[in-house]
C-alpha cells in the first residue's frame, strides 16, 4: 500500500491512528513537484516495485509506504520528516534524492528514532567524520561516480577539460570527485544556480576555451536543457562527459540529442545478471518507462530491507536492525555489494554511453569497468561507534 502526501494531505495524515500491529510503515521522502520530480518518481517507483515483488511484505510485515514530497525545500522536508517520526513513528525513512535535503533531514530523522537509508544522496558530510550508525546510503558517496569520469578521461587521453556543475553540495562534490582522479588541466570551473535553465553564456565559454572535453553534473531538468542546448550550439564535437546528466530519467526528453554522450555509474539497465534482468523487465512492465539508477538503488533498498528485517526478527530492536542492514546479504541488481565501515557501499563503477534501443527507447549501456570494489575517499575518517 502506498500513500502520497503533499502540504494539505500531510495534515490529514497526522490525525491517523497508529498502524495496526504487524504492519511496517516506511517513510519515503522524495521530490515529486517541480522540474526535478522525475527523479523523485523514479525513487518512489523503484522502492514500490521492490515491495510488490516481495509480496507486499518486507521482512514478513505488511508494508505501507508513506510518501511525502520534500518539494526540494529543506524547511518543508524537515517539517514532513518530523511528522513521520513523531506522529507516525516510522522505524525507517527512505530518501531523499538531493544532498541539500539529506543534510537537512538526517538529524531530525535519526534523533527521532528512525533509521535513514538514502537510495541516492550520498554527501561527503556523512561518509567521513559525520558518519552515523543509523544512517545508510545504498547508492554511493557523491564523489565516487564523478571520480570514475576523471579516471575515464585520463584513459581516453583528454588533457584539457572544462568543468561545469550546479552550486550546491552535490555539485561541489562532483567537481571535487572529478578532480581527485583527473590528471590533466581544468581549463575553467563554472558553478551555476540549481534552477538554471539557460546555458547560452556557459556554452559560449566552452566554445571559446576549446577543451578536449567537458565534464558536467546536471541532474533532472538542468541536464535536459543543457544537452539540448549543447547539441543546438554545435558543440557535440567536444566529448560530453557527465554524471546524472544523461541517464534514464532525462533520456525520454533528450532522446537523440544525448546519443553517444557519456556517463558513469554503479549500474546500467543492460547489466547481465538475474536480479537486474528481473528488475528491469518488471519495472518497464509496471511503469512503462526505462528505470534509472534512482529506481535501481531504491529497488535494492527495498530488497535489502526485506532481508534485513527477516534477519533481525522485526523492527522493534533498532540495534539488531542496524546490524542486519549492515551485514545481511541480498541479491543486488548491481551484482557484488557490501557496506563499508561508514555504511556506504563498496562496489564496482562503470563508464556508460547513451544508446538507442531496437524498440526506440533510450538507455545507458556499459562501456567498461573503471573501478572494482571501490571504497569512497572519506571512509577512513569514519569513527563510528
Amino acid at each position: 500500500m502506498m500513500r502520497v502526501f503533499g502540504a494539505a494531505a500531510l495534515a490529514a495524515m497526522l490525525a491517523l491512528p497508529a498502524a495496526a500491529q504487524g504492519t511496517l510503515k516506511v517513510g519515503i521522502v522524495t521530490v515529486l513537484s517541480g522540474p526535478q520530480a522525475t527523479l523523485g518518481q523514479q525513487l518512489r517507483d523503484g522502492f514500490a516495485l521492490g515491495v510488490k515483488l516481495s509480496g507486499g511484505r518486507l521482512g514478513g510485515l505488511a508494508t505501507e509506504m508513506l510518501v511525502v514530497d520534500d518539494e526540494l525545500k529543506p524547511d518543508v522536508a524537515v517539517t514532513r520528516v518530523r511528522a513521520l517520526v513523531e506522529r507516525d513513528e516510522v522505524p525507517v525513512i527512505v530518501g531523499p534524492v538531493f544532498s541539500n535535503i539529506m543534510a537537512a533531514i538526517q538529524k531530525p530523522a535519526v534523533d527521532g528514532g528512525a533509521i535513514l537509508i538514502s537510495p541516492n544522496a550520498g554527501p561527503s558530510t556523512f561518509a567521513g567524520r559525520g558518519c552515523n550508525a543509523s544512517t545508510f546510503v545504498t547508492s554511493y558517496q557523491n564523489d565516487q561516480v564523478h571520480a570514475v569520469m576523471g579516471e575515464a578521461a585520463n584513459t581516453d587521453g583528454y588533457r584539457r577539460v572544462f568543468v561545469m556543475v550546479p552550486n550546491y553540495q552535490a555539485g561541489r562534490d562532483a567537481a571535487a570527485g572529478f578532480k581527485r582522479t583527473f590528471k590533466g588541466e581544468v581549463v575553467e570551473e563554472v558553478y551555476v544556480p540549481l534552477n538554471q535553465l539557460d546555458f547560452s553564456a556557459e556554452l559560449a565559454k566552452i566554445a571559446a576555451a576549446k577543451p578536449d572535453a567537458i565534464f558536467t553534473f546536471m541532474p533532472g531538468g538542468l541536464g535536459i536543457n543543457l544537452v539540448r542546448q549543447y547539441r543546438q550550439a554545435g558543440l557535440a564535437n567536444i566529448p560530453f562527459l557527465s554524471t546524472f546528466t544523461v541517464d534514464e530519467s532525462t533520456l525520454p526528453a533528450t532522446q537523440d540529442a544525448a546519443v553517444g554522450f557519456y556517463s558513469a555509474a554503479d549500474w546500467a539497465p543492460n547489466m547481465d545478471n538475474p536480479a537486474n534482468r528481473r528488475f528491469v523487465q518488471a519495472f518497464e512492465a509496471e511503469y512503462g518507462y526505462v528505470p534509472a539508477s534512482y529506481a535501481a538503488h531504491a529497488f535494492d533498498t527495498a530488497i535489502l530491507l526485506d532481508a534485513a528485517i527477516k534477519a533481525a526478527g522485526g523492527v522493534t530492536d533498532k540495534e539488531k536492525l542496524r546490524a542486519a542492514i549492515r551485514s545481511t546479504p541480498f541479491e543486488s541488481v548491481r551484482g557484488p555489494f557490501r557496506f563499508g565501515v561508514n555504511n556506504f557501499p563498496v562496489q564496482d563503477f562503470w563508464l556508460l554511453r547513451v544508446a538507442k534501443r531496437a524498440d526506440g527507447k533510450f538507455q545507458t549501456e556499459t562501456v567498461r569497468r573503471v573501478f572494482e570494489a571501490n571504497v569512497d575517499a572519506y571512509a577512513s575518517e569514519c569513527r563510528m561507534r
